[in-house]
C-alpha cells in the first residue's frame, strides 16, 4: 500500500532504539525524510546509518534532549515545517510511589507530558496552514490499564492523553490528526527490562517471569518492533484525514476491557 506521505518532513524523537527506531525505519520505507533526535552521539549515528540503507530519503541527525528547550529548539532549527510528528520520550523508572517526592514527579510530567505537548504547540498551527499534519504520541498501555510501579508514567501519560482528547479536534478539518499509540510489552530494551523488575518484586527470576507472561498472554509473546512502526506509519499517511484525538492500543490483547 502506498501510504502517500513519499518526501513528507518527519521529526521523531527518541529515534536511536526501540519504538522510536521502529517507527523511523517505517517511516524512511515510505520516502519519507526524516529529523531524527536522541541524546547518545554513538547510538544515533548507528541508528541513521542503518536507515540510510533503507531509503534514499534525507536522514538528519540532532544530537539533544527533546524534553529540553534547547533539545525542542535544536530540532526544530533542523526541521521547521514538520509533516509529521512523532513524539518520543524515555519512561521514567519504576518504584513505590511511597518513595517519589516533587522532583520525581515534575521530571515524569515534563518528560511523558510537557515535551510532547510543547512540540505540538510549536508545530500545529504551521501544519494546518500548509494544509497537512500527523502528530502521533508515543504514550503507553497504562493509559487504559495502570502498570505495576509505573505510577509516574501511568500518571503523566494519562495527563497527555487526557490533554489530546480536547486539542486534536481542533484542526482536523485543516487535515491535521493527533492520535496516540498505546504500546504494551514489546521486544525493546524497556520492555525486557520491566519484565525484569516485576520479576525481582515477586522474587523470581526473570526468565521464569516472562514465560508466566507469555503463558497469560493472549498472543503468547511480546510484540515486535515492527509491527509498531507499521501502525504507526499508516497513522503518518495521507489516508489517515479521519481519524484523531484516538489511542490505539498495541499489546496483543492484554488488557480485555470493551472500551
Amino acid at each position: 500500500m502506498d501510504l502517500g506521505i513519499s518526501g513528507k518532513q518527519a521529526i521523531v524523537c527518541g529515534a536511536s532504539q526501540g519504538l522510536g527506531l521502529a517507527c523511523a525505519r517505517a517511516l524512511v520505507q515510505e520516502g519519507v525524510n526524516l529529523t531524527v533526535i536522541a541524546r547518545t552521539p554513538g547510538p544515533l549515528q548507528e541508528a541513521v546509518d542503518r536507515l540510510n540503507l533503507l531509503s534514499g530519503a534525507t536522514i538528519t541527525a540532532v544530537v539533544g534532549d527533546i524534553t529540553t528547550d534547547e533539545g525542542r529548539d535544536a530540532v526544530l532549527e533542523a526541521c521547521p515545517e514538520p509533516d509529521i510528528l512523532i513524539n518520543n520520550a524515555g519512561g521514567p523508572p519504576p518504584g513505590d510511589f511511597r518513595d517519589w517526592r516533587q522532583k520525581e514527579w515534575f521530571d515524569a510530567v515534563n518528560s511523558n507530558m510537557y515535551s510532547a505537548i510543547d512540540m505540538i504547540r510549536r508545530t500545529l498551527d504551521g501544519m494546518a496552514e500548509r494544509g497537512f499534519g500527523r502528530i502521533v504520541n508515543i504514550t503507553s498501555t497504562a493509559v487504559k490499564s495502570p502498570m505495576p510501579g509505573l505510577g509516574l508514567s501511568n500518571g503523566a501519560r494519562a495527563g497527555l492523553s487526557g490533554w489530546v482528547a480536547g486539542v486534536a479536534r481542533e484542526k482536523v478539518r485543516d487535515n491535521v490528526t493527533i492520535n496516540n499509540l498505546l504500546p504494551g510489552l514489546f521486544t525493546t530494551a524497556r520492555g525486557h527490562g520491566y519484565l525484569a523488575y516485576r520479576a525481582a518484586q515477586e522474587g523470581v527470576s526473570a526468565e521464569a517471569y516472562e514465560q508466566q507472561f507469555y503463558v497469560s498472554s493472549p498472543a503468547g509473546r511480546m510484540g515486535e518492533p515492527a509491527e509498531f512502526g507499521a501502525t504507526c506509519a499508516f497513522l503518518c499517511s495521507a489516508m489517515n484525514g479521519y481519524m484523531t484525538g484516538q489511542n490505539i492500543l498495541l499489546d496483543g490483547g492484554v488488557y480485555s476491557g470493551t472500551y
